[in-house]
């Protein structure tokens, strides 16, 4: 049995099943993304969803969905789902599914009258290809399978309408047909690796509409364009396999392919193997060089969040190429905006003043998974260069001041991962003396420390360590307060003292400017104000401004962005925090913790952790689908636990 698996009561009740999602990627950061009864509810959903650089860097909907029909004795049973206005569901598909598990690849097991059939979707691992296996487990009398495909050939971000510029015309391939809407776009192979017919009769489903835009506020429908459709027979016992892609691929090579393709997946079998499964489709390959998606399904690569998951996504799998790879590609971007050189890469936001600081602490990961040694033949340098380019007061908005600590200016601008903004103008706006800034930069000094006492660079060890030093005593200056917690941050005089969860990093890093009193204090105050089962909230409740509920058009969620939600990422520091703390004697509460975490797999995107929850009771999950940093942050919690439970 499915570790991920849902029966016919579920899933055909739409209020239950319509709600989660399914997601699978490529290399490429190409998807294909809908709900588990196939019905689209958001414009980012599609079974092939591709990036089209000769256009933009959006992703673009080329394929929107493919409804199955299963015809005997003349009669018809179409096992497709669209929503159209007024609450109108068709052709109401759902009802003849009898079960769906995700265990190798999405499975839905449908049921029409005598006839059993099984359909497999997986997304080819290295080329923008979906694969459909359909197979006739069961059927008493001759089978015919007609395939209808919805095309959208659209950004993402916008809708299609039926229009006159739309081209209608396809040409004959090997199993199949190939067309283009849109002059710019890449041709859609469609093929079959069985005989078939297709049908030409172009015709626009109008009204589609997608209630999850309509919950955000904004626009929710589009027409879909559909060419025709393909008709062949299939018999008891007997599999036939569609794909769709950019390429022209030889049908008979298709049965041998999807069974390759479902063959190599890890089983999500358990809690963490589904969480690795997630954590790869983060990690994707272009143009010769390596990323981590912050999340799908509208988000880039950002270099904060890059630095933050990449640990958790491969290093606690060993899955060193990997970690490898996407650094190779970050410090290209590091040395270009260190030399005030354009990156060159496709990483966003190098240039927060935290980002560096990321870096090293991500380095620093690698050197207590794998080794030190190996942390400084390979990185070492560049740690190096980075902390003595920082030390140098040459980031144009990372300053250090005279009593050691950094600076920057955020008034303006967003500059921390609370990046929130209305009207151009951060909502939070955090700025001067912040305090997971400087948490960070202690810890790189220190790590700085340790990589010069492991080479016996005596004369670096002690400036280091002086500085260090130096940073730790105003750190507590700064930023420990009369009540027993740390103040968020400081500028001219004015301590911020909202309770929000930056102060849980001086805790939970591997060093910390406080001492284990001041340790647990912090980390009671996050305990009894700022954690929930589903992550860390972002501001307390006790506070002025709390607004937990991510709901409502873009204006009203931004402002609850960072004001009370919870997120997962931080809980991955304050278990790691409270491990520290209180070692043994918490690992049955972190164990519990995560407990939460894995309920989450069921619901909302199944199989990973949205980017968000409610910071109130019944937690909802919000946001991206899938979010990068939550599930790195839980995979290395689940680690730092195993060394724990090994004794």
């Amino acid at each position: 049995m499915s570790y991920l698996r849902f029966d016919k009561t579920l899933m055909t009740n739409l209020e239950d099943s319509l709600p989660k999602e399914v997601l699978r990627s490529n290399r490429s950061g190409a998807y294909s993304c809908s709900t588990i009864v196939d019905c689209n509810t958001r414009k980012y959903h599609g079974l092939l969803v591709v990036p089209v650089p000769e256009l933009d860097q959006e992703n673009h909907v080329l394929l929107s969905s493919l409804d199955a029909t299963v015809i005997q004795h003349g009669a018809e049973f179409n096992l497709g789902l669209h929503k159209y206005g007024g609450d109108n569901f068709s052709p109401r598909g759902h009802k003849y599914i009898r079960e769906f598990d995700s265990l190798q690849v999405p499975t839905t097991i449908y049921r029409v009258g005598g006839v059993i059939l099984k359909r497999e979707q997986m997304f080819q691992h290295f080329e923008n290809r979906i694969i459909i296996r359909y197979t006739l487990v069961d059927a008493h009398s001759e089978t015919t399978l007609r395939l209808q495909p919805f095309l959208a050939f659209r950004s993402v971000r916008e809708y299609t309408h039926e229009n006159s510029l739309a081209s209608r015309e396809y040409d004959v391939v090997e199993g199949g047909i190939k067309t283009c809407m849109y002059e710019g776009y890449p041709d859609l192979y469609m093929q079959i690796d069985k005989k078939n017919e297709f049908v030409y009769a172009p015709t626009w489903y109008k009204g589609v509409e997608y209630p999850k835009e309509q919950e955000r506020g904004y626009a929710s429908n589009e027409d879909l364009y559909v060419p025709g459709y393909f008709e062949f027979k299939i018999k008891k016992g007997e599999s036939v396999v569609f794909s769709a892609g950019l390429t022209e691929i030889e049908t008979k090579k298709l049965a041998e392919l999807a069974e390759f393709e479902v063959n190599i997946r890890t089983p999500r079998d358990n809690f963490y193997n589904t969480l690795v499964n997630s954590a790869h489709q983060f990690i994707v390959h272009r143009e010769h060089e390596d990323y981590v998606l912050a999340g799908y399904p509208w988000f880039k690569c950002r270099a904060r969040d890059q630095f933050i998951a990449l640990p958790g996504l491969t290093l606690t799998n060993n899955e060193l190429k990997k970690y490898d790879d996407v650094m190779e590609t970050s410090e290209k971007a590091i040395r270009s905006f260190m030399k005030g050189e354009e990156p060159g890469v496709s990483i966003q936001e190098i240039e927060q003043p935290d980002v560096l600081l990321w870096a090293v602490w991500c380095i620093q990961q690698y050197g207590k998974f794998v080794s030190m040694d190996e942390c400084i033949k390979k990185y070492g340098k560049l740690v190096e260069d980075i902390m003595e380019w920082l030390r140098g007061n040459n980031h144009p908005n990372l300053k250090v001041m005279e009593n050691g600590l950094v600076y920057s200016e955020g008034r303006d601008k967003a500059v921390t991962w609370m990046n929130s903004t209305a009207n151009g103008r951060p909502i939070v706006p955090r700025t001067g003396y912040i305090v997971e800034f400087n948490a960070l930069w202690y810890n790189a000094l220190k790590f700085a420390v340790d990589i010069c006492t492991h080479v016996g660079d005596a004369k670096n060890v002690k400036m280091l360590s002086e500085q260090a030093e130096k940073v730790g005593r105003s750190f507590n200056a700064m930023f420990w307060n009369e009540h027993g917690y740390l103040c968020d941050y400081c500028v001219d005089g004015y301590r911020d003292y909202l309770v929000r969860p930056n102060m849980i990093f001086a805790v939970a890093f591997d060093h910390s400017p406080l001492d284990k009193k001041q340790q647990k204090s912090v980390l009671d105050y996050c305990t009894k104000e700022l954690i929930t089962p589903k992550g860390m909230r972002s501001l307390s409740p006790k506070s002025s401004g709390y607004n937990p509920m991510y709901v409502g058009p873009q204006v009203q969620r931004d402002y609850a962005y960072h004001q009370g939600t919870a997120w997962p990422w931080l809980a991955g520091f304050y278990m790691e925090a409270t491990l520290k703390v209180h070692k043994y004697s918490r690992v049955s509460y972190v164990d519990r913790l995560l407990v939460g975490y894995e309920e989450e797999l069921f619901y909302h995107c199944i199989g990973t952790i949205p980017e968000l929850f409610d910071g109130n009771p019944p937690f909802h999950g919000r946001g991206a689908i899938s979010f990068a940093m939550n599930v790195a942050e839980i995979m290395r919690v689940v680690k730092l636990l195993d060394q724990y439970n090994e004794y």
